[in-house]
C-alpha cells in the first residue's frame, strides 16, 4: 500500500504523540507544534517524519505553514487547551483563548489544507471528548469549543462528502498529563487505570483511517471500562 502522509498537530506530547507513534510504521508524519527545535527532536525519532512549525494561537502563521507543504492525505487535529471554571469566573479573555485554540484555529488551518485534502481525497480527523457531546459544571467554555468542533465537523462532512472523509472522536478521560493536572487541583487521588491510554485512542485514529474506500467512520466514542 502507498504510503499516505499525515500530518497531525500536537504531536510533540500526550495523545497527539502517541497518535504519531501508531501511524509511524506506515505513514509519513507532519509533526505539528510550536516549538521547531522540540518538533524537529520529535520527528527525528520516526523513521519518515517532517515538522510542521505553526503557532496555532496566531493565524497569520498558518499561511506560511502551509505553503511549505506538497501534498497531503490526512490531517488529525489533535491539539487543543482546557479550562475549567465557573460561567461567573471566565473572562471575555478566556472565552476567546479556549474558542480560538479548540475550534477556530481547526476551522482556519483545515480551509487552508482544503485544496491540498481534495486533491488526494483524503481524511480530517478531529479529536474531540465526552464534553462534546454533554456538558457540566465548571465545564461552559471547554464543552462549548468541543461542542463547536462537533458542529464544525459535522457540516465540513456533509459539505465535502465524495471529496473528504472526516471522522469525530470522542474519547473519555485519557492518561495524559493534562488530566492529572485536573486531578490535582481537585484534590483527588489520580489512578491511571481509571483512564483510556494514549495508544488506545491512537488505535482508534489508525482504525478510521484504515476503513474500507467504500466506508466512513463518521464519530467514535470510545470510554474507560473502570466503574465510576
Amino acid at each position: 500500500m502507498e504510503r499516505r502522509t499525515a500530518l497531525i498537530t500536537g504531536a510533540t506530547r500526550g495523545l497527539g504523540l502517541a497518535i504519531a507513534q501508531t501511524l509511524a510504521p506506515d505513514y509519513d508524519l507532519l509533526i505539528g507544534g510550536r516549538n521547531l527545535a522540540t518538533i524537529e527532536q520529535v520527528a527525528d525519532s520516526f523513521p519518515s517524519a517532517r515538522p510542521f512549525a505553526c503557532d496555532l494561537s496566531d493565524p497569520a502563521t498558518m499561511p506560511r505553514a502551509v505553503a511549505q507543504l506538497d501534498v497531503l492525505d490526512i490531517v488529525v487535529h489533535s491539539a487543543g487547551v482546557t479550562n475549567r471554571d465557573r460561567v461567573e469566573n471566565l473572562t471575555s479573555q478566556e472565552w476567546s483563548r479556549v474558542l480560538n485554540l479548540n475550534l477556530i484555529a481547526v476551522a482556519e488551518l483545515t480551509r487552508l489544507l482544503l485544496p491540498r485534502l481534495r486533491a488526494s481525497h483524503g481524511h480530517v480527523i478531529t479529536i474531540n471528548g465526552g464534553l462534546g457531546l454533554h456538558s457540566g459544571a465548571g465545564w461552559s467554555a471547554y464543552a462549548a469549543s468541543k461542542f463547536g468542533l462537533r458542529a464544525f465537523s459535522d457540516a465540513l462532512r456533509e459539505e465535502e462528502r465524495g471529496n473528504l472523509k472526516v471522522t469525530s472522536i470522542h474519547p473519555g478521560r485519557i492518561d495524559t498529563d493534562m488530566q492529572r493536572q485536573i486531578y490535582e487541583s481537585d484534590g483527588r487521588a489520580y489512578h491511571p487505570a481509571d483512564h483510556l491510554a494514549p495508544a488506545t485512542v491512537a488505535r482508534a485514529v489508525k482504525y478510521a483511517l484504515e476503513a474500507g474506500d467504500e466506508a466512513m467512520v463518521e464519530m467514535l466514542q470510545i470510554r474507560p471500562n473502570a466503574i465510576g
